[in-house]
């Protein structure tokens, strides 16, 4: 993995760190999840499809011989410094499919150990290291507790959950968790995981699918349903400064989806009387998507046509996915792309939308 001679700065909103061990937090749980783990470990819902080529790359094991991911000393040298990662966005999938659980006590505990751990054992590594907290999704009194006890924290620059969930995010049962985040200024970010475990609904609006081929590919129909949610119920215009960012579901679904959607508000806004502008301006206004993994036709022409179709240049943040097996390289992808355009999706929109200096 060799890094060309671009050298665009880079805000990578899509690193994973990992445990070393399942064993990790036992020390930063709370009784008596503590005992709990010491005896049977951490639950880790997971995903219900695995893949038959694994989901890391092949040349990002530490020579330390720890876990893909759970290195911070070898991901500096491996990824974030020879590819001029100014921030590298720390997004755990040990724990992303946390809310799954039907034990609301015990997730709580869970997050509130994973946001220990990341600022105690992740975060004063490097200054490029920045980090989403866990919330527990499915209780919002104690989200919103976590969110005030967590978010002030200088190198936490976002509340990260799962695409996973037990009904569409724009629901009112959500709003103080919305509401907090806004008080806070950080941003909600969404990433796929676990859709279909637990108390989840299934991982697409038919039901289960057969295989992670499929379920990877169809992962866009979970963030469209949050995405119309979040914009019809009112979220966006309730609160103002409330940013939405949709992490690894693809992007060039979004221009057909906000037409349709405006189309529709056009004749039946009387079932949304609180919405004041047309969808898409909320979206354009509100939503970020990330870059990996980008759709890629085999003309790449098409693709920057699908970018002139929404505002492109302002809604998407670069990320990697580092270190899975679908990684993109910041130095090769967008390359046909303008150099400025290319500058504010590598870095600058990030930069304004985490208030990264």
């Amino acid at each position: 993995m060799k890094p060309t001679v671009e050298r665009l700065p880079v805000i990578d909103c899509d690193v994973h760190n990992q445990f070393r061990s399942g064993r990790d937090l036992i020390p930063y749980l709370d009784e008596p999840w503590r005992s709990y783990a010491s005896k049977f470990g951490v639950p880790n819902a997971g995903i219900p499809y695995s893949t038959p080529i694994g989901n890391k790359r092949k040349d990002a094991d530490p020579p330390s011989g720890l876990p893909v991911g759970s290195d911070p000393d070898f991901m500096l040298e491996h990824y974030v410094k020879p590819f001029n990662v100014e921030y590298a966005l720390l997004c755990s999938d040990s724990i992303i499919g946390t809310s799954s659980f039907a034990d609301i006590d015990y997730v709580a505990a869970i997050c509130r150990a994973y946001n220990d751990y990341l600022i105690a054992e992740w975060l004063p590594k490097s200054p490029r290291f920045k980090g989403y907290m866990c919330i527990p999704m499915q209780n919002p009194e104690q989200a919103v507790r976590e969110i005030d006890r967590i978010g002030p924290h200088p190198d936490i620059v976002a509340v990260c959950i799962s695409g996973g969930s037990p009904m569409p995010y724009g629901h009112r049962f959500y709003h103080p968790i919305y509401e907090a985040c806004a008080r806070h200024g950080l941003p909600l970010l969404l990433h796929p995981g676990s859709e279909g475990s637990g108390i989840y609904n299934a991982p697409t609006a038919v039901g289960y699918l057969s295989n992670y081929l499929q379920w990877h590919t169809c992962l866009p129909q979970t963030f469209m349903a949050h995405l119309v949610s979040f914009v019809c119920e009112g979220v966006f215009e309730k609160f103002p400064s409330f940013k939405v960012v949709l992490c690894e579901g693809g992007v060039t679904w979004l221009p057909p989806l906000l037409w349709r959607l405006d189309k529709n508000f056009k004749a039946l806004r009387a079932s949304t009387p609180w919405l004041k502008r047309l969808p898409s301006e909320y979206a354009r206004d509100h939503v970020f998507f990330t870059t990996q993994p980008i759709e890629e036709p085999d003309n790449p022409k098409h693709l920057e046509a699908m970018f002139e179709m929404f505002d492109a240049e302002n809604m998407l943040l670069f990320s990697s996915d580092y270190p899975h097996w679908d990684f993109d390289d910041p130095t090769k992808i967008l390359s046909r792309l303008p150099q400025e355009k290319k500058r504010k999706i590598c870095s600058e929109n990030a930069r304004k939308l985490f208030k990264l200096v």
